[in-house]
């Protein structure tokens, strides 16, 4: 609990006396709450208070069948005493600590498990990532989410000065002089220390959130740092990780989503070649509302271009509503007529889709790190759940059918994890080209089973909390969000089907000719 007080210790045939409605006395974890003052305020009634097995009785099962341990933590100015002769025997999380609840945490955060993957530093990152989001990502997050603002900018900006924006876009030469978070430095991070800041930031459990923090930056920053002239990256780069200025990807339109080929938008560069004159429209952009840039694929006369747009030059953007909170800034672009300089020319014309191509392996490994971080975190709510929970007299985990949905879930969750790092070690040991050419196919599988991973997690989420998973508020309020945009994974990024194709297709490309069954 965050803050105990000392408090006067009762017996419990004390406790009992104070049973009626206006001297109501209850006891929780040992401690005596004096909720006179309440029961009108109290959002199940006061029949819920005044029952013979609760007003002036140890209520703290009953409390747990109905309540998260936050809310006790909310109410604790109603604690008056603690039982004589007994101490509190619950575990009230403190900011940063990890869970102990068995799969609950990564194995290579489980101190009996050994690991060839991390070293001292990824520790390090960890301990650091976690307290940051328990201590100030999550309240934002939840804040946000409900009121569907944009992430407060004071904590981008924080973020920025931290270092977290710049490391969220793996290794490589931006990070360079760079002072990061954690004391990480430039010259050790690798794609494990980006795989820790996705997966901490996702325990947040607010997939609109989730992807309105920088979400845009993370794959529209991308193409501007390596392929971009040295000239804008010097105006864009610092501005967009200090978070002073937010850009977004702009490749999907209405007439083309996993299609990129099919996109319409066009570029028609000047005669003079001074500058393109963009035409069309994008829709489902993240933090497209509020974004400053827009890295957009355009057709051009000589193919397809990637041009960096500024908002300034007259581009319009319309929210739109989707499964999760606005706060993403989803939105639907118009270029009407926008004259661009062509210094805003992203790389080459022509190269727009190598270009475009390049992107998706590291956009896709994000959401594989994301998709089954907040897989996990449901597993470990539904863990909680079936421990405390009873029905017909016995807790859920005495039915066998409720182990073996957690167990098919864990065993799930886990077998992807590996995989994930698995990829993750190769990404670590090879360069950007050869990701291109030997991991695409692997992320791409990765990507669809994660996102099958999440569906069976939401399902069966949903099955085993009963009614709490279809409500907005309460103890499942956060398996409802998970069951109503689990989905987003399995469309961002390329859909499920097309992701796995891709994978068998990159296969087919390699399978030897001379090999018979």
């Amino acid at each position: 609990m965050s803050t105990q007080k000392q408090l006067k210790r009762v017996s419990r045939e004390e406790v009992a006396k104070h049973n009626k409605r206006d001297d109501l006395w209850i006891i929780i974890d040992s401690v005596v709450y004096d909720l006179s003052d309440f029961i009108d305020a109290h959002p199940g009634g006061e029949a819920v208070l005044l029952s013979e097995d609760v007003a002036g009785q140890d209520a703290t099962e009953f409390f747990f069948g109905l309540h998260t341990i936050d809310v006790l933590q909310k109410y604790e100015r109603f604690a008056i005493a603690q039982i004589e002769g007994e101490e509190r025997e619950i575990h009230y999380p403190v900011p940063g600590e990890l869970s102990r609840v068995p799969f609950a945490e990564p194995t290579w955060l489980v101190k009996t498990f050994k690991n060839p993957y991390y070293k001292e530093s990824h520790y390090r990152l960890q301990r650091e990532m976690r307290k940051f989001v328990d201590e100030v990502v999550i309240h934002d997050a939840a804040a946000r989410e409900a009121d569907g603002k944009r992430p407060t900018v004071e904590l981008v900006r924080k973020m920025g000065e931290l270092g977290i924006n710049a490391m969220r876009l793996g290794p490589g030469k931006h990070l360079k002089g760079r002072k990061l978070f954690a004391d990480i430095k430039p010259e050790e991070y690798d794609y494990f220390h980006e795989l820790i800041i996705t997966q901490e930031l996702c325990r947040c459990g607010q997939r609109g959130y989730m992807d309105a923090l920088q979400g845009g930056m993370v794959i529209g920053l991308p193409p501007v740092i390596n392929f971009g002239s040295d000239e804008l990256k010097k105006e864009i780069v610092e501005p967009v990780f200090a978070g002073e200025k937010f850009i977004a990807l702009a490749i999907t339109e209405a007439f083309a989503g996993s299609d990129v080929f099919g996109i319409r938008t066009y570029a028609k560069k000047s005669e003079d070649g001074s500058h393109y004159i963009v035409n069309g429209t994008k829709k489902w952009i993240t933090n497209g509302h509020f974004a400053d840039y827009f890295s957009t694929a355009c057709r051009t006369d000589d193919g397809y271009a990637m041009i960096l747009i500024p908002r300034a030059l007259g581009v319009e953007t319309r929210q739109l509503h989707t499964s999760y909170s606005t706060a993403a800034g989803t939105a639907f672009v118009m270029f009407n007529d926008i004259k661009v300089p062509s210094r805003y020319l992203i790389g080459e014309d022509g190269m727009g889709i190598p270009i475009v191509l390049s992107n998706f392996n590291h956009e896709r490994w994000i959401m594989c790190c994301g998709t089954i971080r907040g897989a996990r975190a449901i597993v470990e709510i539904l863990m909680k759940w079936a421990n405390q929970r009873k029905a017909f007299g016995r807790p859920l985990t005495s039915q066998a059918v409720v182990r073996q949905k957690l167990a098919y879930l864990i065993a799930q969750i886990e077998a992807a994890q590996a995989y994930l790092e698995v990829v993750t070690h190769q990404m670590n040991n090879m360069s950007y080209r050869d990701q291109a050419k030997n991991l695409a196919g692997h992320i791409a599988l990765l990507k669809a089973w994660c996102t099958r991973v999440s569906h069976e997690v939401a399902d069966n989420a949903v099955q085993i909390m009963g009614g709490r998973g279809l409500t907005k508020t309460g103890m499942g309020k956060t398996i409802e969000h998970y069951h109503r945009t689990y989905k987003f994974d399995a469309i961002l990024g390329g859909s499920e089907e097309i992701l796995a194709d891709l994978g068998i297709r990159q296969a087919l490309r390699s399978y030897p000719r001379d090999v018979r069954l």
